[in-house]
């Protein structure tokens, strides 16, 4: 499935500003891409820079790429419910809240991309076995009416956003 075939639900969200970060890519190549930029970010990283924040109550480089992590894994739950057509609207997330008890201080560019790893290909996994009926299906998660589909699209968009950010204000 491609971005441009998202169904439209005539509302928009904060969400949508990750979605827009993406082209019209396919969703099997964004998981992908995001793949190889993350595991190359983090590789070619220096020790020191995980501790990096740009300014005063930002998060450090290890925060960010948490919780790049933690909202995958929660989009990823998310669409694993819905595409099952579970119908229970799902709660939103506290990320500062998620960011304070993941633990960043300890937490080597090893530990980083071993969880990021176990994530990404598990949704990688998830969505590469989802007919486009199941793709199509949709849920209320945070409030937000979601299709299966854009919560992947969410997933890809929302690390490519963050992306951006630890390109500017962290290198």
């Amino acid at each position: 499935m491609r971005k441009s075939e998202l169904p439209d639900f005539g509302t928009s969200n904060f969400y949508d500003t990750y979605i827009n970060t993406l082209e019209d890519v396919n969703l099997m190549d964004a998981f992908y891409e995001g793949k190889e930029w993350f595991l190359d970010y983090v590789k070619d990283l220096p020790l020191e820079q995980l501790g990096y924040a740009y300014g005063e109550n930002k998060w450090t480089v290890a925060e960010v790429l948490i919780h790049i992590i933690d909202t995958e894994r929660i989009f990823q739950y998310r669409a694993f419910r819905f595409s099952r057509n579970d119908k229970v609207e799902l709660p939103g997330f506290d990320q500062d809240a998620y960011i304070f008890e993941s633990n960043s201080l300890n937490r080597t560019k090893e530990d980083i991309l071993e969880d990021y790893l176990a994530v990404r290909n598990a949704t990688i996994t998830l969505f590469k076995n989802l007919g486009n009926a199941q793709l199509g299906r949709v849920g209320t998660a945070s409030g937000i009416m979601w299709s299966v589909a854009a919560l992947g699209f969410a997933i890809s968009g929302h690390q490519k956003y963050h992306a951006n950010i630890l390109m500017e204000k962290y290198s």
